[in-house]
């Protein structure tokens, strides 16, 4: 099967469409008009957060590559008395804070975190994933360097004001009359067409692409990080021409990796490859979509404002997210 796949590739490749020098992909879809337009699917002032907890207890588990976020605290309620015994002790750093604490009643709490940039609610940029020693637009492999991302890194998609445009819910889940997607289960691109038909939606152009599987609600009732990430259920990879055929700008799942989890046809992530590489697509992973999806089920309303900036990291191959759905 990895012929067909390949094969597949050359028909969505979109290296060169929007020029030889192209870092954004897809997101060039994503016109000043479009994005104008898609502000005025926001008509009830209705916010919807669509992000998962940046915390210690993620998906993520406490070991292995990636590992749930460390949250720590530099100053905090406790240390309202730190200007009595900083005075004439430390560096620079601890004398400006018994500075500041010397002259009047003013306190301060702050903090910091240590996390894999794709630990929780994220894009992955367009740098994340290659084969045959290529990367999206033909950029060499060799241009992420131990330093960073040299090419395609997510400060690209920062410094055009991130993801914001039409998003459209295809909630998968609801239309098999499920909570959730049952483990491992594929869902291929004419499902998509009919999620979409019975929804009573059309999709257009530079769209931003939701897909509820209701996957993140397996996490949030056994916590086991092992089997969420194993068992997922997600995309097939036969996806990527219809994806390609409707213009989809990005697309965003509520499971660890957009696809199924497991290899199809033998391949290890192929709609990764084709997405990332091939079509130069932002795949989102880790949304909350419970909320969202009642929301829409209720008043009918499939689509609707989305902003999902990025955060300027240069060099970055993915970028923690906390996006918002307005109705």
């Amino acid at each position: 099967m990895g012929e067909e796949w390949r094969e597949a590739a050359e028909r969505v490749r979109n290296w060169g469409r929007w020029g030889e020098d192209d870092q954004l992909g897809t997101l060039n879809l994503l016109t000043p008009e479009r994005i104008a337009r898609a502000a005025t699917r926001a008509r009830q002032g209705r916010s919807i957060p669509l992000g998962v907890p940046f915390d210690a207890y993620g998906p993520q588990g406490s070991s292995g590559m990636r590992r749930n976020p460390v949250h720590l605290m530099a100053i905090d309620g406790g240390d309202a008395e730190l200007a009595a015994h900083l005075a004439g002790w430390g560096g620079a750093a601890e004398a400006q804070v018994a500075g500041m604490y010397a002259h009047g009643p003013m306190r301060f709490n702050d903090d910091y975190m240590i996390l894999p940039l794709q630990a929780a609610t994220q894009w992955d940029a367009l740098s994340h994933v290659y084969y045959d020693g290529l990367l999206y637009n033909g950029y060499p492999a060799t241009a992420v360097t131990s330093l960073g991302a040299t090419r395609l890194g997510i400060e690209q998609v920062a410094e055009r004001g991130g993801v914001v445009g039409r998003g459209v819910l295809l909630d998968v889940a609801r239309h098999r009359n499920l909570d959730r997607l049952e483990g491992g289960a594929v869902v291929g691109p004419h499902e998509l067409e009919a999620v979409a038909g019975a929804q009573g939606v059309a999709l257009e152009p530079g769209d931003i692409l939701v897909i509820r599987t209701g996957w993140w609600t397996h996490f949030l009732e056994h916590r086991k990080q092992s089997e969420w990430f194993r068992a997922s259920p997600g995309l097939s990879w036969r996806c990527a021409e219809w994806l390609r055929e409707h213009d989809i700008a990005a697309v965003a799942v509520d499971n660890p990796a957009v696809e199924v989890m497991r290899p199809e046809d033998g391949v290890m992530l192929p709609l990764h490859m084709l997405a990332l590489r091939d079509m130069g697509m932002p795949l989102g992973e880790i949304w909350d979509l419970e909320a969202l999806g009642a929301d829409c089920a209720e008043d009918g309303v499939y689509d609707f404002l989305l902003c999902a900036p990025a955060l300027r990291i240069p060099g970055a191959v993915g970028t923690p997210i906390s996006p918002v759905a307005i109705k």
